[in-house]
């Protein structure tokens, strides 16, 4: 999970004042390291980096259930503690770039470098069904990616065609809510940023973030 977070290009994107990326470089960043990610881990676990993933498989009854709760805390623990060594990787540049103060909202929020947050004019029903559609595209697409069925992809090319559905869904689905489309690579970063110094703030939906 270190690898699909990719906090990193989103730091880099914000303390930098968009002078070192922007958010195409976010979007592609996201989607390499997923790609990375399965790579690392899909012959280890099956690379289930996503708790949506996970609980479709179980339902496909290629996952057994008692292992879902496992993997939902272990993707959970694992983006915490990515977002804690991006934290520390950024640490002095989120700090100039914050002025010293910590915040979710406002001109020098960095709260979106650990998690995404909703456009000013996204109700909370719309940023549900946002989710909901694009988790769900997310799912059906991997789901038809590994369908022995389908036109199979090239060996070994699989979490590359990952990794470009991953990017599509980002450039058209990630104006309303940043796309998390994962419920660990959401709640983790949030987690530590609430404990790390941002506060509560990171779990309301925010006047002026939504």
């Amino acid at each position: 999970l270190l690898q699909i977070i990719t906090l990193s290009s989103s730091a880099q994107k914000i303390t930098s004042l968009e002078t070192k990326g922007n958010l195409l470089t976010s979007y592609l960043g996201g989607a390499l390291a997923v790609m990375v990610g399965i790579y690392t881990a899909g012959g280890i676990s099956g690379a289930h980096m996503n708790p949506a993933f996970s609980f479709a498989m179980c339902l496909m009854e290629q996952f057994p259930w008692w292992k879902f709760p496992i993997f939902v805390v272990v993707q959970t623990l694992g983006s915490f503690i990515s977002a804690g060594a991006v934290y520390f990787l950024y640490y002095d540049a989120i700090w100039h770039y914050s002025n010293g103060t910590l915040t979710v909202s406002g001109p020098r929020e960095t709260a979106s470098i650990f998690a995404t947050y909703p456009a000013d004019y996204v109700s909370i029903a719309n940023g549900f069904l946002d989710q909901v559609i694009g988790t769900g595209v997310l799912i059906v697409g991997v789901m038809g990616i590994m369908d022995a069925r389908n036109k199979a992809v090239p060996k070994g090319l699989e979490p590359v065609v990952v990794a470009l559905l991953v990017l599509s869904i980002e450039s058209s689905m990630g104006a309303n809510c940043g796309c998390p489309l994962n419920p660990a690579r959401d709640f983790g970063p949030r987690l530590f940023t609430y404990v790390a110094g941002w506060g509560p703030e990171v779990f309301r939906w925010v006047e002026g973030r939504g």
